[in-house]
């Protein structure tokens, strides 16, 4: 199985916006931030909802149905005590959009 997925080109997903992507069976939210892309669970842990259609505000998305927010480069609560949720590993390579295994975290 190759370690990363093709989910399309660059100029597919707008800055500052979530699209919802389907990788190897597995529902993941794509944002287009400062140039750069990350991936993270487009489920939301609270009540399921739709992370891929949060509003994105630099790199917290906050969930649409009940604001819950987590930043987009790791899937950790942006404040102290929340839920997170997984995060992914992103290439960019000739202009295609890749997305690949759970990020490893540094331990804490």
């Amino acid at each position: 199985m190759p370690k990363y997925i093709a989910v399309g080109r660059v100029e597919d997903y707008p800055p500052g916006k979530g699209k919802h992507v389907v990788v190897r069976d597995k529902p993941i939210a794509l944002f287009h931030v400062d140039g750069n892309f990350y991936a993270i669970n487009y489920i939301c842990p609270h009540m399921g909802g739709p992370l891929g259609e949060g509003k994105l505000s630099g790199f917290v998305v906050s969930c649409p149905w009940h604001n819950w927010t987590f930043d987009v480069r790791t899937g950790q609560a942006d404040h102290a005590g929340g839920h997170s949720v997984s995060a992914y590993e992103v290439l960019v390579e000739d202009g295609e959009v890749k997305i690949g295994w759970l990020k490893q975290t540094e331990p804490q």
